[in-house]
């Protein structure tokens, strides 16, 4: 007999702006993928995943079946209009509130206009490698910059749900675990400075990435790290979360918890932080996204370490309000799949299937973000 599992609201705990103009479907497919190049010659990344993901539960939101060819749901998208078409997916996506991290440039809604279109409500997340970069803008010296980051960081902890950081794109996780020296912090930043001053604007040094992570550390809010795949930016092999071994025993005992945020194809590395270190969580979004119809075996993979209370939703949407409907909707079919099947099976009771269904899906995030 089929077990039933309803999900409450869903807690997105890490998700993007999405784009306010209509798109024609060449900038459609452009956020269907990881990749920052068209499709190769003779393809389309509508043939992935993904793609068939927003053709199966999209149209129904729209007024079409599931399925349609898809130049007739982009004709209805189109039809709509770009604000009503997000109204009603975020609205279906059964997500009720969105923790945004804001630190992707581009015309993107906020959170609150993202909440307002969704009819939830919104909490930010503050991307630190972004913020200092914005700071930088203001600064003459290593000294001032310095002292401009850490008020700065101070100053978003009053109201940011957390922080996150893309350490992962710009050097790597394997960084020394301890907070650098104060003498070798002013030295990297008057390197960036002048390096700012000859062109250049990206924080990539190693140095001031580990001092923005301690004092993010510091504010004791949890502090997001981009972990696994990503666009071709990333070096994928510098993004396993096993090399946060270390950093993760540093942070022990600070107050401060850590989120590994995607993590496939090392999601069970993932799992194994968050089993033996108590501050360390794990985050099921983006991968569950993109492996499409393969969502439960992943997410089973997931729950063969992780505590269940250590374990996020997220659907890591960006640009597309389809993808916050094929995020939830991967989370809610694995759910069914993996803790159904478990309780068909006998191996677990149906009120703790439910039970942990609710933690991943909402819980566990309003605890850790301290959400209402």
């Amino acid at each position: 007999m089929a077990v039933v599992i309803e999900l409450p609201p869903l807690v997105d705990h890490h998700c993007h702006g999405i784009v306010r103009g209509d798109l024609g479907i060449a900038s459609f497919e452009a956020y269907l993928t990881e990749s920052d190049a068209p499709a190769a010659s003779g393809t389309t990344y509508f043939d992935t995943q993904t793609g068939f993901a927003v053709r199966r539960w999209c149209p129904p939101l729209l007024g079409l079946e599931p399925h349609c060819p898809l130049a007739r749901y982009l004709a209805r998208r189109r039809e709509l209009g770009a604000y009503e078409t997000a109204r009603l997916l975020l609205r279906g996506s059964g997500i009720g509130t969105y923790v945004v991290d804001t630190g992707l440039p581009g015309d993107l809604t906020t959170p609150a206009e993202l909440a307002a279109a969704g009819g939830g409500a919104e909490r930010e997340i503050v991307r630190l490698e972004r913020l200092a970069e914005d700071v930088a803008e203001t600064c003459d010296s290593a000294e001032a910059l310095v002292e401009a980051v850490a008020e700065a960081v101070h100053a978003a902890s009053d109201t940011a749900a957390g922080f996150k950081s893309i350490t992962a794109y710009r050097h790597g996780l394997g960084l020394a675990p301890e907070p650098p020296p104060p003498g070798e912090v002013r030295r990297a930043a008057g390197t960036w400075l002048a390096a700012r001053r000859d062109g250049g604007t990206r924080l990539t040094d190693p140095v001031l990435l580990r001092h923005l992570l301690w004092t993010a550390v510091a504010t004791g809010l949890p502090l997001q790290l981009h972990t696994g795949f990503g666009d071709p930016d990333l070096r994928l092999h510098h993004a396993d979360p096993a090399l946060l071994t270390d950093f993760a025993r540093a942070t022990a005992g600070t107050g401060a918890d850590l989120v590994l945020l995607h993590c496939y194809p090392y999601h069970r590395q993932a799992a194994y932080l968050a089993n033996v270190f108590p501050h360390v969580y794990a985050d099921v979004g983006l991968a569950l996204t993109h492996v499409g119809a393969r969502a439960g075996a992943v997410f089973a993979e997931f729950l063969e370490l992780a505590p269940f209370g250590k374990l996020l939703f997220s659907t890591d949407a960006y640009g597309l309000p389809e993808l916050y409907v094929t995020g939830a909707e991967a989370f809610r079919g694995a759910v069914r799949e993996v803790l159904g099947g478990w309780v068909a099976d006998g191996a677990w009771a149906a009120a703790d299937a439910r039970r942990v269904a609710g933690m991943v899906a909402a819980d566990n995030a309003r605890r850790l973000y301290r959400l209402p």
